[in-house]
């Protein structure tokens, strides 16, 4: 092997690194944060987390963000719950603005960390392709904005997925990160709306019901906001289809 092979192999093993440390956080923090990250500890750690909170706001809110981004970049379990704190510990405003800063944040550093790694290259690779994997590209690049927001609103897309997939396909920086704050805008106003009504729920011994977003109710305008996400793909096929 040439000193240049050499090189480039190490230059890309060094590229992954980022990508690798996020798999093994989210590995170990798996089978080692649950116990600690759950709607339990939450319950059990409220009287402690409101008067830290109480104690400084401003130290709470940027403390509780950090720990947020944390939990999304290394796609550590209990993201859910954390948005149920945020509406606990803030309110519905400005506690879904915290979330949603930290989950943003969170994402952004993900879709880095594979564009580092390995994103440049498989999505130049995808450009000089053919056949379906070609086509899968130019028709995500044709309506990746509507893509990208419907990722983001249909529940069933993992948040890991929606972050990873951008990155691998060649999505610039910005456009990623603004149609994630506003695609996670729903998801983001009703876990926090539940969660700052979780002083009621504990007080009645109960657990809140996570399975909300997927009452009619709220699945309802969701899936309205899904459908005006694609309407600008739908009228780009009809469009082509009367030419």
């Amino acid at each position: 092997m040439t000193p240049i092979e050499t090189g480039a192999n190490g230059n890309s093993v060094k590229r992954l690194i980022p990508v690798i440390v996020i798999a093994l956080a989210a590995v170990i923090g798996f089978f080692t944060l649950r116990d600690y990250l759950g709607f339990e500890a939450l319950r059990d750690n409220r009287a402690a987390l409101l008067l830290w909170r109480d104690s400084n706001f401003v130290f709470a809110a940027i403390g509780f963000i950090a720990i947020y981004i944390v939990i999304v970049a290394f796609s550590l379990p209990g993201a859910a719950i954390t948005s149920l704190t945020g509406g606990f510990l803030f309110g519905l405003f400005p506690g879904v603005l915290f979330n949603m800063t930290g989950a943003t944040i969170g994402a952004v550093l993900i879709f880095l960390a594979a564009r580092f790694g390995f994103g440049e290259r498989l999505s130049a690779r995808m450009d000089n392709a053919g056949g379906l994997t070609g086509k899968i590209k130019a028709g995500l690049a044709e309506n990746e904005i509507s893509f990208l927001l419907l990722m983001r609103l249909v529940p069933a897309f993992p948040f890991f997925v929606a972050n990873l997939v951008p990155a691998l396909v060649g999505t610039s920086l910005l456009r990623f990160a603004w149609t994630t704050f506003i695609g996670i805008i729903p998801g983001a106003l009703v876990y926090t709306w539940v969660g700052s009504g979780l002083g009621e729920v504990f007080a009645r011994g109960e657990t809140p019901n996570l399975g909300i977003i997927f009452e009619w109710q709220i699945l309802g305008p969701i899936l309205a906001l899904c459908a005006l996400s694609i309407l600008p793909i739908i009228l780009k096929k009809f469009r082509r289809s009367t030419l």
